[in-house]
């Protein structure tokens, strides 16, 4: 029995695997073959209108206008348009959708037509380019390449500005370094000065003997006790040398 039950059930999602992947049959208003024609006449119009130079005739129908865009810029890829191949045709709960395949010098193309399920209004035209393997790779080759190179491009501006910070620290300590070089130096203070000369005065014990002695001497003292010797200045030699 319970082998039995394991079968059913394996059956059963067997069957609702099967029923997930089936399409919605066609079920139109005209025929399938009659839906594909219909498709193969808007790829001829749309081809027409686009090598004719009518795009801006229908900037107002945006579904259609923007269809036509697409084909212009699919034509870069798909190289001369040298026909069609057939088409499929589904229907999508309250939509049709037409398929047309494409063929191309360079490369070929479906177009997806979507259209009401009475085929009388547009929902939109889209042109799919069939790439090969190798130009798919490469182009996600190119896109990596073109992301890497960004993001280090980003990283080097980042180190670029960090660094300048450190180069900003350096001129603003230099500025202050030369401000400081610039500044006046303070005025000396007499009181300073004339314990400094009392200090020389006291260091040249000798000298102010001597010229004590000298002085007495000139004077016709006896002794020098009368002198008193307060600092001693250096003179311009030019001076005398005049006298």
């Amino acid at each position: 029995m319970k082998k039995l039950l394991v079968v059913l059930g394996m059956i059963a999602c067997m069957a609702g695997l099967v029923a997930c992947g089936e399409e919605k049959a066609y079920d139109g208003p005209v025929t399938e073959e009659q839906a594909i024609e219909i498709g193969t006449t808007i790829v001829e119009n749309m081809d027409m209108i686009v090598s004719t130079g009518l795009i801006e005739q229908y900037a107002d129908q945006p579904v259609l206008y923007n269809g036509f865009l697409g084909w212009q810029s699919a034509l870069e890829d798909i190289g001369t348009f040298e026909g069609m191949n057939g088409g499929t045709v589904e229907s999508k709960e309250d939509e049709i959708v037409i398929n047309i395949n494409v063929l191309g010098s360079a490369h070929d193309a479906t177009v997806e037509i979507i259209l009401d399920d009475e085929l009388t209004s547009y929902i939109g035209i889209t042109t799919n380019i069939h790439y090969s393997t190798g130009e798919i790779m490469m182009k996600a080759f190119m896109n990596t390449v073109i992301g890497m190179g960004t993001v280090f491009v980003v990283l080097i501006l980042i180190s670029l500005i960090i660094s300048s910070f450190t180069l900003i620290s350096k001129i603003e300590e230099r500025q202050k370094k030369k401000a400081e070089s610039s500044a006046p130096a303070p005025a000396a203070d007499p009181v300073v000065e004339q314990i400094a000369a009392k200090e020389e005065l006291s260091d040249d014990t000798e000298l102010v003997a001597v010229i004590a002695a000298a002085i007495a001497a000139y004077e016709g003292a006896a002794s020098t006790d009368g002198f008193v010797v307060r600092s001693i200045r250096k003179s311009n030699k030019t001076k005398w040398q005049n006298a």
